[in-house]
C-alpha cells in the first residue's frame, strides 16, 4: 500500500494505537516496550502505532506514557524505533495530549472549556496556550522523524484534547476556537498544517478521528464527515477512523457487543468525501470481515487492537490464508475500566515473553494495573518535580 507521501506499507494490516503503559514513569521507553513492538512486528503487520506519546509531561493520559522532548533519552527512543520496525514494519508515534482527561495525580487537567462534572473536572486553556499547541505537536513530530520512526499519527479521537475541541459537549468557547464546527475544527487543521510543515512532504502523517464520540449532544457522524472533507487537501496520508470516548461512564466501542466492524459503514460514507487513504479500527474479528471491508473499497487499511493482544501472529496467519479468528475473552459484569486493565496487563505478558492471562485473572490484573500506576505516579511526580 503506497501512501500519498510515497512511503509503502507491506500489507493492509495495522496495529492501532493503544496505551501499552510500558514507559518507565519518567517518559522513557523500557526494554519491555522495545520487545513488545519487536514482537508485533515479527507477527507480520505492516504498521504499528504507539499510543499517546506526549510532547510534554503536563497533560499525560497515564504515567506509563512516553514523553518525547528536548530532555528525552534519545538513544532509547532510537532503539525503540529500530526494534519496532523489524520485519519491514512501520512504527509510528501517536502524538497525544489528554487535555481535560489528563491524569489528575500527575497534571492539572485543562480542556477547551472549564468543566465540573461527576468524575471529570478541568480548567480552560487560555488563548495563548491553544495557539502554542500546533507548534508543540510539530516539534514532537520532527523529533520522531529525526529518531528514525516511520511516521506519526495525530490523536483527535477518544475524547482526548483535539477530540474535545471538536465536541460541543466539551467545547463551550466563544472565541475563534468554539461555536461553529468550522471554529471547533480550527485547532485540528492548524495542528495538521504545522506538523506537515515540520516534517516535509515525504514523511507519513496520519490522523485518528472519531466517527462519533457516542455521547448525546456530542460530536456526530455528519460533523465527522465535514471534518474529513476539510482534511482532504491538508497533506494527510491516512485517516484512522474509530469512535467513542474515555469520558467517565461513557460506553466504550471496544466493549460493546457485536460481531462485525463498528465503523466500516461510516468509512463507506467518508470515502465519498475524501481521497485520503482510510484505516478502520474496531470490531474486526475474522479474516473474512477484513477482506470484505477492503474489497468493498470502504477502507484501505484494517486496524486491529485487542485481536493482536491475544494473538500477535494474527497478521501472518491471515496473510497466509488462515481463517483463524482471535479468541477474545468474555467477562461477566466487569467493573468500569476492568477490561482495559486486563488487556493492558496482557500486553505486559507479551512484552515479557510470558503466557496469556485468562478471564479468571481479571481481578488480579486490575489490582496489578492499579498498583503499577500508583508506583509510576510517584516516579513521574519526582522526576518532573510536580
Amino acid at each position: 500500500m503506497r501512501l500519498p507521501c510515497g512511503a509503502v506499507l507491506g500489507n493492509r494490516i495495522a496495529k492501532s494505537a493503544m496505551s501499552d503503559s510500558l514507559g518507565d514513569g519518567r517518559g522513557g521507553p523500557t526494554v519491555a516496550q522495545m520487545r513488545l513492538y519487536e514482537r508485533w512486528a515479527a507477527g507480520g503487520l505492516a504498521l504499528s502505532i504507539i499510543g499517546e506519546v506526549q510532547g510534554s509531561p503536563d497533560f499525560a493520559e497515564k504515567p506509563g506514557n512516553l514523553v518525547l522532548n528536548a530532555q528525552s533519552d534519545t538513544e532509547r527512543f532510537r532503539e525503540l524505533a529500530r526494534r519496532g520496525s523489524a520485519n519491514n514494519a512501520h512504527l509510528w508515534l501517536q502524538l497525544g495530549h489528554a487535555g481535560a482527561m489528563a491524569d489528575a495525580p500527575i497534571s492539572t487537567p485543562k480542556g477547551p472549556s472549564a468543566l465540573d462534572l461527576p468524575g471529570l473536572s478541568c480548567g480552560a486553556l487560555t488563548l495563548a496556550e491553544i495557539q502554542h499547541l500546533p507548534g508543540a505537536f510539530a516539534q514532537t513530530a520532527r523529533r520522531a522523524q529525526e529518531l528514525g520512526f516511520g511516521g506519526v499519527e495525530i490523536h483527535a479521537a477518544h475524547g482526548f484534547l483535539l477530540s474535545q475541541f471538536l465536541s460541543p459537549l466539551f467545547n463551550k468557547r466563544a472565541d475563534a476556537y468554539g461555536g461553529s464546527l468550522g471554529n471547533r475544527m480550527r485547532l485540528l487543521l492548524e495542528t495538521v498544517a504545522a506538523v506537515r510543515r515540520a516534517v516535509g512532504p515525504d514523511f507519513p502523517v496520519g490522523l485518528k478521528l472519531n466517527a462519533t464520540d457516542q455521547l448525546e449532544g456530542g460530536f456526530q457522524q455528519d460533523e465527522a464527515l465535514e471534518v474529513i472533507a476539510a482534511l482532504d487537501s491538508t497533506g494527510i496520508d491516512l485517516i484512522d477512523i474509530s469512535g467513542g470516548t474515555y469520558f467517565p461512564g461513557a460506553p466504550s466501542s471496544s466493549d460493546r457487543a457485536g460481531s462485525g466492524p463498528y465503523f466500516a459503514d461510516f468509512a463507506g460514507r467518508a470515502r465519498t468525501r475524501t481521497s485520503v487513504p482510510l484505516m478502520v479500527t474496531g470490531g474486526f474479528k475474522t479474516r473474512q470481515q477484513a477482506e470484505a471491508t477492503l474489497a468493498s473499497g470502504k477502507a484501505d487499511l484494517i486496524g486491529l487492537a485487542r485481536a493482536l493482544v491475544v494473538d500477535p501472529d494474527l497478521p501472518s496467519k491471515w496473510i497466509k490464508g488462515a481463517a483463524d479468528a482471535p479468541r477474545l475473552p468474555r467477562f461477566e459484569d466487569p467493573p468500569e475500566g476492568g477490561v482495559t486493565a486486563w488487556y493492558t496487563m496482557q500486553i505486559t505478558q507479551i512484552a515479557n515473553g510470558e503466557g496469556g492471562l485468562s478471564p479468571s485473572d481479571l481481578a488480579a490484573a486490575i489490582a496489578e494495573y492499579a498498583q503499577r500506576d500508583r508506583l509510576r505516579h510517584a516516579i513521574w511526580s519526582d522526576h518532573f518535580r510536580r
